[in-house]
Order: structure tokens, then sequence, then C-alpha cells
């Protein structure tokens, strides 16, 4: 089983950065990275950034030139660099981890919450 604690979320004033943190856990070898997703109060689940395995990432338009996903390997660790915050990027985040064991199984986190004030 995997594990996944994501953190560095917080209170943040419109224009500000915060730095998202997902550690994992457990039964780490052969997890694959899968991305971020947040959901807001009445809204649903909704994919913010992917970084694939050869590197390649990907974004959505609502976060594109503001919002950069990396993660170290060795550490088993994603991240969410957040800079430019707007209020609307107010939202409970989650990371997303794949594991192979005869079949890909997906792991999430508890989730950090981001609030960003205007």
């Amino acid at each position: 089983q995997v594990q996944l604690v994501e953190s560095g979320g917080g209170l943040v004033q419109a224009g500000g950065p915060l730095r998202l943190s997902c550690a994992a856990s457990g039964s780490t070898v052969s997890i694959t990275p899968r991305g971020w997703y947040r959901q807001a109060p009445g809204k649903q689940r909704e994919l913010v950034a992917t970084l694939s395995g050869g590197g390649a990432a990907d974004y959505a338009d609502s976060v594109k030139g503001r919002f950069t996903i990396s993660r170290d390997n060795d550490k088993n660790t994603l991240y969410l660099q957040m800079n430019s915050l707007k209020p609307e990027d107010t939202a409970v985040y989650y990371c997303n981890v794949r594991r192979f064991v005869g079949r890909w199984n997906d792991y999430w986190g508890q989730g950090t919450q981001v609030t960003v004030s205007s």
C-alpha cells in the first residue's frame, strides 16, 4: 500500500506564492506520480497539473503560466509551485500517484487546504 501526505497549504494573500509537497511512503516501489487535483466548495474535483514519466508537464488552462509541477524521485515527493495566486484558486489540493501490482491502482492523500484572500 501507498500512503500520501500533502503539505504546504495555508492562507495567503492574492498574488502570493505557496509550494505544495506530496510525500509518498509505504510500498513505493513501482509507483508513478501522476499529478495534482483540487476541489473547491460546490465544485467537482478538477485536474490542476500532470507530469508524465518522460517529464512532460500539462496544466489546466486556469493555472497555466502560474503553477509549476515537479518531482524528486529519490525522495518520492511531488511538488506544486503556485505563484500569483488568485481567490479562485481556493480549494483543497490533492496529489495522485499510481502503482502497478498486476493492474494500475490509484492513491490519494487527504489533501491540503489552500485559501487565497482578496
